[in-house]
């Protein structure tokens, strides 16, 4: 059993920051850390906003308002814990404090290294004592004993300050804790203790500092081991495989009966994923498109709304289609961002004077800045759409299979020749509406770029997307409405429109016998090399040795088949692991090892014995491209593992959990299903399944009135209609029949997932006992 917690921040603006620079500004960023957590950044701070976790939870809602920043303390900016074993002696000379400084850990980076040179000084009455420093770690080991007599006068409390040494200029205080002299007395210190900060009156900055508006929202659960869930799972899976139009009462329709705009977009991502997972994303799509269309009368408002349907296509496309979208518009993108032209058709928004730079000859009039800009907006637009029709054969399997479903299920609907272009229109949709123009009007949601455009820029970027969008209408309303200053473009759409349609007649021809949703298989072909690069390789028995020198530096290659590596990419000499022995791929703590950026590879020998290669990446995205490709190569193997050690086994124990035995069982969830791709997370069946769960239980009252409460069975259609469903009205004895069963089994399993999440509970609260931080 895991818990889980997401904590989703959003900084959506600030306003009133101080200058830093000589030129009067600053260049600010945020960012955000959990849990004390302190990042070493040597930038000027403007300052800080800290929430507690009670004011983040207190409304489910979470937080959105404008808050003041506040001055930065380095002596309040702390983390980690101390491991301390005191001890109350008396002998012939009085009493003594024998204080055993063993450890600490997790400690905050102080220097430019990002690790720190930390000791301990102990305090007891007027006496003092201080342990050795130890050189450039945040894991230090100390093991010292240090005593102290008793001076004559009122007990007093003890007190262990950490401090970072540095050679010039005055140590950096790291934390401390104090105990009163009751506690020494009658229960000695004997654990992990919290650092904390020095006491003092936290200041009100009265908005000097400027403010920033933030948008968090908090998310706990309890994840209960896998098989627990798998009762819901098999409901969703088998769901998705009967006649969509008549079904009422299975999970999926409770859901889109449900959920509102919320959570509606959580939810489609989690439900996406999962059904990705099991191999069964075309019948989930192809489930609630059936159920979607089914319901439409008029042609003009199929996938318009925010419903489960739309959002659950507009995340597949994302989950899946990600890398395609950088490969189709990155090249425009960056060149829309480094040229920086001014570009305007809305002469209500035309600045002459800003648009001097295009003529020399005197200032421009509206009619030439619109031509200039008509020019260049053709200029971006032709790269765009060329890459887009020109795209084909780089569209992911997936993506196009799930369209010729939908554009099937809307042919079967409306049949008629006046609809003939719905079938184009709910593709377009998704791909235009929902995935192309989003990204174009913002590059640095869909990770084009780095950093948001400026406001030259963005607006070039918002021209760009209209014009994308109108293609993606197929022209429909070109020239109606309040935008007729688009008109300079409107060849130009028309001839891209037909185009468009060419290329999504393409898109669609494609077999119908694959399926959509098993990625990781597809995209991993046995004897292709689907990743290659020089990584650090730690030796299999680096004793004695020091860390830094333990680490190789090697070329490997991953193909469906094979690990490999050698000195270099010409070597002859090779070493391999089989893709097929792979038994997990995951991150490890910066302080197994002191360094950045380290995944482990854990195998499985003829034996059955578990061996574990650690490498080192040379940044962040190179370790999440790594870590994608691994998973994906390594997702058909069985036997993977459901828990491993994010730490490293050093000196006679686990850096993570502390326990002494090698074999001891994993302390940390494995991510053992594929990642979608390389800018993505890991797929979590059972963190989506409880997702899931909690959903279904804000419906289950509405289930069993509707269900097996009601002995009439029968729905209004007034209602029929605000519920968006076909419910129970007119239909069969048979059907009904199979509704209340299916209705029955829904509540069962939540039934069992409610006494499963009660017994972990009381397991939990029998657990609690109060004393000192465990580690």
């Amino acid at each position: 059993m895991a818990k889980s917690s997401s904590l989703n921040v959003r900084v959506v603006e600030g306003r009133a920051l101080p200058a830093k620079d000589v030129s009067g500004s600053s260049d600010p960023y945020c960012i955000v850390k959990v849990d004390d957590e302190v990042v070493a950044r040597h930038d000027d701070i403007i300052g800080k906003i800290s929430l507690s976790r009670e004011a983040i939870a207190a409304d489910p809602r979470g937080i959105d308002s404008w808050i003041n920043l506040s001055h930065v303390d380095p002596d309040a900016e702390v983390q980690g814990e101390i491991c301390l074993a005191v001890q109350m002696l008396e002998d012939v000379r009085g009493r003594c404090l024998r204080c055993h400084v063993l450890q600490a850990r997790d400690l905050a980076p102080r220097d430019i290294s990002g690790t720190s040179d930390p000791f301990a000084r102990v305090f007891w009455g007027s006496q003092s004592l201080e342990t050795s420093t130890i050189k450039k770690t945040r894991f230090p080991h100390w093991d010292e004993v240090l005593e102290l007599r008793e001076m004559p006068g009122s007990p007093s409390p003890l007190r262990v300050e950490l401090w970072d040494w540095d050679m010039v200029g005055k140590n950096d205080f790291l934390g401390m804790v104090e105990f009163p002299p009751q506690v020494l007395q009658q229960n000695p210190p004997n654990g992990w203790f919290h650092l904390l900060p020095f006491p003092r009156a936290e200041e009100d900055s009265g908005g000097s500092l400027g403010a920033l508006r933030l948008k968090v929202r908090l998310t706990e659960d309890r994840i209960l081991p896998s098989q627990y869930y798998q009762p819901l799972r098999e409901l969703l899976m088998a769901s998705v495989l009967g006649p969509a139009e008549e079904d009422a009462a299975s999970p999926l329709a409770v859901l889109e009966e449900l959920t509102s705009g919320d959570c509606r977009q959580e939810l489609a991502t989690k439900l996406v994923k999962l059904f990705l997972g099991q191999g069964l994303a075309g019948p989930f799509l192809d489930y609630l498109t059936r159920r979607e269309v089914a319901r439409t009368t008029d042609p003009n408002t199929l996938f318009r709304s925010n419903s489960l349907a739309s959002k659950s296509m507009e995340q597949f496309l994302k989950l899946v289609g990600m890398p395609y979208l950088h490969e189709v518009l990155r090249p425009v993108i960056n060149r829309v961002f480094e040229e920086r032209k001014y570009m305007e058709l809305d002469p209500c928004k035309m600045d002459l004077g800003r648009t001097r730079r295009i003529s020399f000859k005197g200032a421009p009039s509206e009619e030439h800045v619109r031509e200039v800009s008509l020019g260049l907006l053709t200029g971006y637009l032709g790269p765009i759409m060329d890459a887009i029709v020109g795209s084909v054969g780089r569209c992911p399997p997936a993506i196009c299979l799930a369209f010729k479903q939908l554009r099937h299920c809307v042919e079967e609907r409306f049949p008629q020749a006046e609809h003939e272009d719905v079938k184009n229109l709910a593709i377009s949709g998704f791909l235009f509406l929902r995935f192309f123009a989003p990204a174009i009007l913002t590059p640095k949601l869909f990770d084009l770029r780095d950093q948001h455009a400026d406001p030259q820029t963005s607006r070039s970027l918002l021209l760009l997307a209209k014009a994308v969008q109108s293609i993606g209408n197929l022209g429909q309303q070109l020239g109606q409405g309040k935008e007729l200053w688009m008109s300079p473009l409107h060849p130009f759409l028309l001839q891209s429109i037909s185009r468009v349609r060419d290329f999504l007649d393409q898109l669609v021809d494609v077999d119908g016998k694959e399926e959509p949703g098993g990625p990781a298989r597809a995209l991993v072909p046995p004897s292709v090399t689907v990743r290659e690069g020089y990584l650090l390789k730690r030796k299999e028995e680096p004793s004695g040795l020091a860390t830094r020198f333990a680490f190789k530096k090697r070329y490997f290659r991953l193909s469906g088949e094979m690990l490999s590596y050698s000195r270099n990419p010409e070597w002859q000499t090779r070493s391999s692991i089989p893709v097929s022995h792979i038994r997990a791929v995951e991150r490890v703590d910066e302080g197994a090892f002191q360094l950045p950026h380290v995944m482990q590879v854990v195998t499985q020998d003829g034996a059955g014995a578990l061996h574990t290669t650690y490498l080192q990446c040379k940044n962040v995205n190179e370790l999440n491209q790594w870590l994608s490709a691994l998973r994906k190569a390594s997702a058909p193997n069985p036997d993977k593992l459901a828990a491993c050690h994010p730490g490293a086994f050093r000196s006679a124990h686990w850096t993570c959990c502390l326990q002494a035995e090698r074999s001891a069982a994993g302390c940390s969830r494995t991510h053992s299903a594929v990642t979608l791709g390389d800018w993505s997370d890991p797929l979590d069946p059972d963190a989506e399944t409880q997702m899931v769960y909690r959903q279904l239980l804000l419906g289950r009252d509405r289930l069993r009135m509707k269900f097996l409460e009601d002995s009439n069975l029968v729905t209004t259609p007034e209602a029929d209609t605000e519920k968006g469903s076909s419910a129970t009205e007119g239909a069969c004895p048979d059907a009904l029949a199979h509704q209340r069963e299916a209705a029955a089994r829904l509540l069962e399993v939540l039934a069992d997932l409610d006494q499963a999440h009660e017994e972990f509970q009381h397991q939990e609260q029998r657990k609690v006992a109060p004393g000192p931080l465990r580690p």
